[in-house]
């Protein structure tokens, strides 16, 4: 593993180590892993969304309002068991 040396300012440090006890961290270098895994994740969603908004509308197929809805249906379910994992 590679060191990384970073300077924070004191108001962030404060910050950081109020949420490292509030969400019980070990310590302010898992805390500020977790932000970097979560910021790399959140870029990669980004961009597989912009990836997907370029599609949008440019399929051959109709789908109706039932298909649509169990799609979104799907999705939602999909999303929140993700947001579960990520927030336990």
């Amino acid at each position: 593993m590679e060191i990384v040396s970073i300077r924070f300012q004191k108001e962030i440090l404060e910050k950081m180590d109020s949420f490292i006890s509030e969400y019980s961290f070990n310590s302010r270098t898992e805390f500020v892993r977790e932000a970097v895994r979560d910021k790399i994740l959140d870029l990669s969603h980004e961009e597989l969304l912009k990836e997907f908004i370029k599609y949008k509308g440019k399929s051959k197929i109709k789908t109706t309002i039932k298909q649509n809805r169990q799609t979104k249906e799907i999705v939602n379910k999909e999303l929140m068991e993700y947001l579960e994992k990520r927030f336990k």
